[in-house]
């Protein structure tokens, strides 16, 4: 890996910018349905965007690589060659006056966040664009390709908007995955528009265009997630999001410790949640709530409860740590006009 980067680096990155990027962000919806790749500027984001974009987040990766194999010397390195390419892309490619980065794409502004590059006081400037591109631009439509949509869905409810990621995860009309299945797909395409488009370049089978989808429902929908220190879900880190217009999730995940389930239905302002934790696993769970008072487990007061361990509220979650079994956990004045 450090071979790999080194030869990038010295034959492709000048001045921080890593300038090398062959496809963009591959088949985003072109302004004709009988397109394969779209001509529009507009639609496209740059290749030396995506480049360094990627770059510094494999940058954050080989240092965490160093420092979890002890290489200090290397992890410095790698924090060292990252800030100077999270500064210079900045520097080339946010624009301050309106809060957007290169030519304001959705699949620009996603990268920008979902990979830390934006500064803490841009953040919502970037994302209300993503917003705007999706609902007004392309009028409530994906408008990313490939590589905008591998952050898509986990972007939009990472920062409160999961009412738009449920509209493009149910959307039947194109650019969609709806439209997909609506017009007889059994898999996924490799283009948007896969029924229209030339077939000269066009697998029907090409699941790289799902994207985050997946990861979304289990993760933000379902709560199913692996701590991200102590991995292969040894820690579970389970915090659902509901959303309003879905109010029953049921998903299990086979680890490698035995079977992950969640399951959460809401009614008016109550929130039940069941969850099945594998032996000798843990899980740090976050429960909707006001506050921790509201939440029962079984019946009883679930911080008063021996198999429960009430850590500490977060916003409108009461976070708890559980071991292995299932519980039946219920949030009454569960919060519902915020989802």
């Amino acid at each position: 890996m450090k071979k790999w980067m080194d030869y990038m680096r010295s034959k492709y990155v000048k001045a921080d910018i890593m300038t090398r990027d062959n496809y963009g962000d591959w088949c985003m919806p072109p302004e004709n349905p009988k397109m394969i790749h779209s001509e529009d500027p507009a639609r496209q984001t740059a290749g030396d965007y995506l480049g360094t974009s990627y770059y510094y987040y494999f940058l954050d990766l080989m240092s965490r690589f160093a420092h979890l194999t002890g290489h200090t010397t290397d992890e410095k390195e790698w924090n060292t060659l990252a800030d100077a390419t999270k500064k210079a892309f900045n520097r080339k490619f946010l624009n301050v006056e309106n809060g957007g980065y290169s030519n304001n794409t959705a699949t620009a502004n996603i990268f920008a966040l979902a990979y830390q590059l934006a500064p803490d006081s841009m953040r919502s400037r970037v994302f209300q664009h993503i917003v705007d591109k999706t609902m007004n631009d392309f009028k409530g439509h994906i408008s990313t390709g490939l590589i905008g949509a591998q952050w898509l869905m986990r972007t939009l409810s990472g920062n409160g908007r999961s009412d738009i990621a449920l509209h493009l995860a149910t959307d039947t009309t194109y650019p969609s995955w709806g439209y997909m299945v609506k017009n007889g797909a059994t898999t996924i395409w490799e283009l948007w528009n896969g029924n229209t488009a030339d077939p000269a370049m066009n697998s029907g089978n090409h699941v790289m265009l799902l994207g985050d989808l997946l990861v979304w429902f289990y993760e933000d929908l379902a709560g199913i997630k692996s701590d991200s220190l102590e991995t292969g879900f040894k820690k579970i880190w389970m915090k659902p999001v509901p959303v309003k217009g879905l109010s029953h999730v049921k998903a299990s995940f086979h680890s490698v410790h035995g079977p992950i389930s969640s399951e959460w239905k809401t009614e008016k302002d109550i929130f039940d949640w069941r969850i099945t934790v594998p032996a000798n696993t843990a899980a740090l769970i976050a429960v909707p709530a006001k506050n921790a008072a509201d939440v029962t487990e079984n019946g009883k007061k679930a911080a008063d409860s021996e198999a429960v361990k009430f850590l500490r509220m977060e916003g409108d979650r009461a976070v708890f740590e559980i071991g292995s079994g299932t519980y039946d956990f219920v949030s009454k004045n569960f919060p519902s006009e915020e989802f």
